[in-house]
């Protein structure tokens, strides 16, 4: 197998740090002076996580576009992480945002929005009743106090090298003896996991039966596959085994759809026929709008309805005063008409089908050790195997090997997601500009050969 030059590696590196130097002036600028005011220069500080000596500035985005501030125009197949994944600056999100605007954003009251958009998420996902957030973190952290409240069980149990958001119970890795430990960058927990939390490998259904036998196990907390430590796809029978160890102990089991929502309109709920007890739901559902949901069984919700209905609910850790407001709903619905549709995704995945086997092409003739994976409309290629769980996953992240890619595909304008090396395929996108990334690729990889 041909194998990767470390030395011209660096090299290569050092070059293309000095181009992106070169070609962002003003993004220099105001990263300079960002952190005047801006702790680490950014709003957000895993904003520091993208090539570059600094970060880059955006000005406008549009479809599958994003411009910066120096006029350096991108292909995007980041789409926020999965946030813009209907693409940029929807003109009808634009529209009801600014006709609802008019009309009232957040007041205590309900809109009629509301009862549209809980009956079409029932119908996209199979839950009959919802309730809304304003992100997937808070949407996470709600169902895991319910689960906890309906059970009595004290700990929920999530996979080795998930994510979840910033839940705390969720920011645990497994140790080497099976121990529930603090994930290296989890600062200031309030209670170490091991109180709260179990942690067992994604697809060894094994250790999840013997987690879940003592019975002290509140919920299940899973994505259908692993996607924040790159794409670990689900062994064939898994979920239909996920579930029937869940409902023999007596384990709710819920589906985080924050990310496999890329699988189709109803995630991979819909598509691969699973059937959680409740479910969560975030970032793109309201065309970049902050808004999330979860759902949950009939039978969960009438479990529920004396405490959700009693004077105590306002300050029982479920809720916030913004969630559910009329601007958030009003963009979930206008979204949820026009975008996440069948039709959008069957212009979506076959996209992301074209990209991956572009990527796999390309690895075939270069012949290097590396493979590439797809999840409906998102695809993301390693530099190894498959992993078939978090910790191989984790193992195979080669930091120089990233940035290398990252840094050389922005340069020659094309967004990748800051972490791993994973794109997003939207309506917006073209075969032209699935096949450039193609084409950047191959480049990449050539120059970095020994």
């Amino acid at each position: 197998m041909t194998t990767v030059d470390r030395d011209l590696l660096r090299t290569r590196l050092a070059e293309e740090r000095r181009r992106f130097e070169d070609t962002h002036p003003r993004s220099a600028r105001l990263a300079q002076q960002a952190r005047e005011n801006l702790l680490t220069g950014v709003p957000m500080a895993w904003m520091t996580r993208w090539a570059g000596s600094f970060p880059v500035f955006m000005e406008s985005a549009a479809g599958a576009r994003v411009t910066d501030v120096d006029g350096n125009e991108y292909i995007d197949f980041a789409l926020g992480d999965t946030g813009a994944m209907t693409g940029h600056a929807l003109p009808f999100v634009a529209d009801v945002l600014a006709e609802r605007a008019r009309h009232g954003i957040t007041t205590m009251l309900p809109t009629e929005d509301a009862i549209w958009v809980a009956g079409e998420l029932a119908r996209r996902f199979g839950l009959p009743l919802w309730q809304l957030a304003l992100t997937a973190t808070d949407a996470n952290r709600f169902v895991l106090r319910i689960a906890r409240y309906l059970t009595g069980r004290p700990k929920v149990l999530v996979f080795d090298w998930c994510y979840h958001g910033t839940v705390d119970e969720t920011l645990a890795t497994m140790g080497p003896n099976g121990e529930t430990e603090l994930r290296e960058s989890n600062i200031g927990a309030q209670v170490h996991p091991e109180h709260t939390t179990k942690v067992v490998e994604f697809n060894d259904l094994a250790a999840l039966e013997a987690a879940l036998a003592p019975g002290d196990v509140a919920c299940v907390l899973a994505e259908p596959a692993l996607t924040n430590i790159g794409i670990v796809l689900p062994d064939p029978g898994y979920h239909e085994a996920l579930r029937q160890i869940c409902t023999r102990t007596g384990t709710l089991l819920v589906i985080d759809e924050t990310h496999t929502i890329c699988a189709g309109p109803g995630g991979a709920t819909a598509a691969w026929g699973l059937k959680p007890d409740l479910l969560t739901i975030g970032k793109p559902i309201a065309g970049g709008i902050p808004a999330a949901a979860y759902g949950m069984t009939a039978e969960i919700g009438a479990k529920l309805d004396e405490f959700f209905t009693s004077e105590g609910v306002d300050v029982s850790g479920i809720g916030g005063t913004l969630a559910g407001n009329a601007l958030s709903v009003a963009a979930i619905r206008v979204t949820l008409t026009n975008a996440l549709r069948r039709q959008d995704f069957d212009i979506a995945i076959p996209l992301a089908e074209r990209w991956t086997d572009g990527v796999a092409s390309v690895i075939a003739a270069k012949g290097v050790h590396w493979t590439v994976q797809r999840l409906g409309c998102r695809g993301e290629y390693w530099f190894c195997d498959p992993p078939h769980n978090g910790a191989q996953a984790a193992a195979a992240i080669d930091p120089d090997l990233e940035h290398w890619f990252h840094l050389f595909m922005l340069n020659n304008g094309v967004l990748m997601t800051p972490f791993h090396n994973m794109a997003l395929m939207s309506s917006s996108h073209t075969a032209a500009d699935v096949d450039r990334h193609t084409e950047l690729f191959a480049q990449a990889t050539e120059l970095i050969l020994g």
